[in-house]
């Protein structure tokens, strides 16, 4: 009996022991794949999640062999995770629509689970800056990339005193003019290279819209105007800067209410009114507009790289009549011309995960930086002036836009509301042109109620709860 009784607890005791060992077994192994295993030099693995919306097909190219979307940055996460000593990187990239981006983001940052990265025109993300989600991005800017990035790319980058999005590329807004128009009109030394941004003067310009009107057939217009909702509004703002005011103070608030602001509104009516402009701007949005320019119904409208490529190729495809396009700035009492821009680059939402923080940070700027992607740039246009000299000859207007960035203001000012701010603008704009207000009215309720967007944003930004 005793021998038995000494026979089970020995069994009992190998038991226990063997599921002891097995545990322990087990659990060193499921350490070893979550935190990697120093001694036989694997690294641990980190999975960052990158948004995007449509920006450009291909690595370099649409034309490359399966050309999508999510090209370039699946191969920038392929080449960063080959060389990259501090982790095991994977990441996952996801393409959405635009119209989605807002709604996914709140959705995710409600969730608390935000992209770590979001790639993306910074016009649309600033009030992301406001809210306290994205991550200050300073501690990967170097001097050599300040050197090879103009300062008015990273003015609109920067909120408060810090920089929020790495610049990558970026999509001016000009004019566009038909210089067939031009010539018929008798008007061909107001006519610019083909590869140049033409600088008019605002006596220039009156000039110009005098003899258009005298001289094009029936049924075209000198310039196009469209006040119809908040699309392309950001012409609509240069225009009120015509005369030189700065449309905000250096506390974010809108200013446009002074003499030069509303001695451009009454510029803007009596275009309007006296027939250098489309008929019916309160109803006609900018997409009218540039089907107008493209029929040639319009001497001079507004374009933008994205606008004026498409335009030339519907030209060679025969899908529109063909005319010689070029391109302006935006004319100025001062004989300093505007122009504005939209900014892409990328953003590092806050996580709470140091880790995926660093790795996020440092991915970013690795494609930011490498020699080899920024190239990708041009697929857009260059916000680095040694890209867009090493593409000159193929691009000839990349030379143009990179000297031009000296001319270009920032049209949000990066205060918070803008989007809702945009709602503002054209009501004034339309209740102008339809005689309901006159220009001084309308400037001083589009700054009542702009400021009160811009102060109630501010009680939750964390740029100006500092």
């Amino acid at each position: 009996m005793l021998k038995k009784r000494m026979l089970s607890a020995t069994t009992a005791l190998l038991v226990v022991m063997s599921l002891l060992a097995g545990c322990s077994g087990g659990g060193q192994k499921d350490a070893d794949s979550s935190s990697g295993d120093s001694s036989s030099g694997k690294k641990d693995k980190v999975e960052l999640n990158l948004w995007l919306t449509p920006q450009w097909k291909g690595v370099m190219d649409a034309s490359e062999q399966n050309a999508d979307y999510d090209s370039f940055f699946k191969y920038a996460a392929d080449k960063f995770s080959k060389q990259y000593d501090k982790h095991d990187v994977k990441v996952n990239v996801q393409v959405i629509a635009g119209d989605q981006r807002d709604e996914m983001l709140n959705v995710n940052l409600n969730g608390g689970t935000p992209p770590d990265i979001f790639f993306e025109s910074v016009f649309a993300m600033g009030d992301y800056v406001h809210r306290g989600a994205l991550e200050p991005l300073d501690d990967i800017v170097d001097d050599a990339a300040k050197k090879d990035i103009d300062q008015k790319y990273w003015d609109n980058v920067t909120f408060g005193d810090k920089v929020y999005f790495y610049p990558f590329a970026h999509n001016p807004g000009t004019l566009a003019y038909n210089a067939d128009m031009f010539k018929a009109a008798g008007l061909d030394s107001y006519v610019g290279d083909t590869n140049a941004i033409q600088t008019w003067t605002m006596d220039d310009y009156d000039k110009i819209l005098k003899t258009l009107k005298e001289k094009l057939p029936k049924g075209s217009y000198p310039m196009g105007l469209y006040a119809l909702n908040n699309q392309g509004d950001t012409w609509n703002l240069a225009y009120l800067r015509m005369f030189g005011n700065k449309f905000f103070d250096d506390q974010g608030n809108i200013t446009v209410d002074d003499e030069n602001g509303i001695k451009a509104a009454e510029w803007l009516k009596k275009v309007y009114s006296e027939g250098y402009t489309n008929p019916g701007a309160e109803s006609v949005s900018s997409n009218d507009a540039n089907a107008m320019f493209q029929n040639q119904q319009l001497a001079i409208s507004f374009t933008n790289p994205v606008l004026f490529n498409n335009s030339k190729a519907d030209m060679e495809a025969g899908k529109a009549p063909k005319f010689d396009i070029r391109l302006a700035n935006i004319p100025s009492s001062s004989g300093s011309p505007l122009s504005f821009t939209y900014v892409i680059g990328a953003s590092v939402f806050k996580t709470g995960d140091a880790v995926k923080t660093q790795v996020a940070k440092d991915f970013v700027k690795f494609f930011s930086t490498d020699p080899e992607l920024v190239k990708s740039s041009k697929n857009s246009i260059p916000v680095r002036s040694s890209v867009a000299a090493e593409f000159k000859d193929k691009y000839p207007l990349f030379a143009a836009y990179d000297a031009n960035a000296s001319n270009l203001f920032n049209f949000t000012g990066n205060v918070p509301g803008y989007s809702e701010l945009r709602q503002v603008l054209y009501p004034e704009l339309q209740a102008m042109y339809i005689g309901e207000k006159t220009p001084a009215q309308a400037i001083k309720d589009y700054q009542t109620k702009g400021n009160a967007v811009i102060q109630k944003a501010k009680e939750s930004s964390v740029i100006f709860k500092k």
